[in-house]
């Protein structure tokens, strides 16, 4: 009976040793923005579901292994992603160049007058395009915007979500509060898509993710595998929120 305790304390060791040798190494890297460090970067291991935060100086160390993928998320910046290559572990240095998300959208009017000129312009940008046709691969739909081919490059927001959740419960354990889901589209969707695809005015981009979350959505539709779940409720949710906007007027 003496040597439960010591067995119990040598079992612990035991797992934990086991948990840390799951072949992955400590990755050190820094996140810039035109050449000048980003702090507060999310910096996220999907595979893991680990997140970790960047210092004052864009650095951060994650655990990593071949093949892992890593999200570089933030508010203003756009969402990153990286698969974990032997050439990066051989360097065991990533440097991340993240790009600003778009704050100022350039307003295009194509007016009756100009409609077909438009059009011409738009058919010739495509016939300088030479496509090599693989019947094999599928079909890209490239009239969808970059975070739906990004949902189709195998994205799982749910694991984003998971890491973000964790890494607010670790950082405040006693509060453990809840990511609301608007946290995670407005890292992950820049300005553009809520007013180009979404036709939502961009300075009510906020209230409208507010709108969202009281809707208490499924997290499931994060999931990769539910993409156009996901933008059919984005685009159901703001037809239904500029309704409410108009009958407030």
């Amino acid at each position: 009976m003496k040597n439960i305790p010591t067995l119990f304390c040598l079992l612990f060791s035991f797992l934990f040793i086991s948990a840390q040798d799951d072949g992955r190494t400590l990755l050190r890297g820094t996140v810039l923005y035109r050449n000048v460090s980003v702090p507060n970067e999310n910096v996220i291991n999907i595979t893991t579901e680990d997140a970790v935060i960047s210092n004052d100086n864009g650095q951060f160390a994650i655990r990593v292994k071949e093949g892992d993928e890593l999200a570089f998320t933030a508010i203003n910046y756009q969402l990153e992603v990286v698969k974990i290559t032997d050439k990066i572990l051989q360097n065991n240095r990533l440097v991340v160049e993240v790009n600003e998300k778009v704050t100022e959208l350039d307003e295009v009017v194509v007016s009756p007058e100009n409609q077909e000129k438009f059009l011409q312009m738009q058919n010739e940008e495509f016939k300088e395009v030479e496509y090599d046709i693989d019947r094999s691969t599928e079909v890209e739909n490239i009239a969808l915007t970059r975070q739906e081919r990004g949902l189709k490059d195998g994205i799982n927001f749910v694991n984003i979500y998971k890491a973000l959740a964790k890494a607010v419960s670790k950082n405040a354990p006693e509060e453990r509060p809840k990511l609301k889901m608007s946290e995670v589209l407005r890292q992950v969707y820049d300005d553009e898509f809520f007013v180009v695809d979404l036709k939502l005015p961009q300075e009510n981009i906020n209230d409208f993710l507010f709108y969202v979350d009281e809707q208490a959505p499924k997290y499931s539709l994060l999931l990769k595998d539910n993409e156009f779940e996901l933008i059919d409720f984005l685009v159901t949710e703001s037809k239904a929120y500029r309704n409410q906007m108009n009958e407030e007027k």
